[in-house]
């Protein structure tokens, strides 16, 4: 079996074809991508089938739509995202959302928030980004790959932040809720919203921030 070094991961978790040569164990600053989360983004909104559940999240219409393949199941509007905006690249009390193609990967019923549902925030996308513009390391970014590989998870405590979901406003207020962003970072839907989307999606299921 061929060895899963950095290069060859985050070919698997683009979906792009990875090089069985010696071109694998190459250098990582040899590929200077201008945007990879927003490459992405370009083709996140098409089914990956017809019959796929999938939720996709409009930050500029404040909007959660749950779809199944080219159909919407539910559609909640207006939803809260963070403070400080939407954008591909986040790091660390930034308050912003980010934007990407991710993936639930835990759900949380006892939340503050009355039911998070965690996403695989930051993704290897977020991560190579975060290495090309200087947030991360070398060190930060290996030791993010070394995380992903042991936990199958991406480290929560990086200098891009972590704890991303969607969740509910627990005992917050509706009227706050539904005319500002307030968020450090997270969607927010109302309680009654969060245990619908919680009764409809499960782990594994993707989700689009757009």
């Amino acid at each position: 079996m061929m060895p899963v070094n950095r290069r060859r991961f985050l070919a698997l978790a683009l979906g792009w074809p990875a090089v069985a040569s010696a071109a694998t164990s190459s250098t990582v600053n040899d590929y200077e991508p201008t945007d990879l989360v927003e490459t992405l983004l370009s083709r996140a909104n098409i089914p990956r089938h017809s019959n796929e559940l999938w939720v996709l999240i409009d930050d500029k219409e404040a909007t959660l739509s749950i779809y199944r393949g080219n159909t919407v199941v539910e559609h909640y509007s207006p939803i809260s995202l963070g403070r400080g905006g939407a954008k591909t690249q986040r790091v660390r009390g930034d308050n912003v959302t980010p934007l990407g193609e991710f993936r639930i990967n835990r759900f949380n019923y006892e939340s503050q928030w009355h039911i998070f549902i965690g996403i695989d925030y930051p993704t290897p996308p977020h991560a190579r980004m975060a290495l090309e513009k200087g947030i991360y390391s070398q060190a930060d970014y290996d030791a993010y790959f070394d995380h992903y590989r042991r936990h199958g998870a991406p480290p929560q405590n990086t200098a891009l932040g972590g704890a991303i979901g969607i969740h509910g406003i627990g005992g917050g207020d509706p009227d706050i809720h539904g005319q500002y962003h307030w968020t450090q970072g997270c969607v927010a839907v109302t309680n009654e919203q969060i245990e619908q989307v919680a009764s409809l999606v499960g782990v594994g299921t993707r989700v689009v921030i757009r």
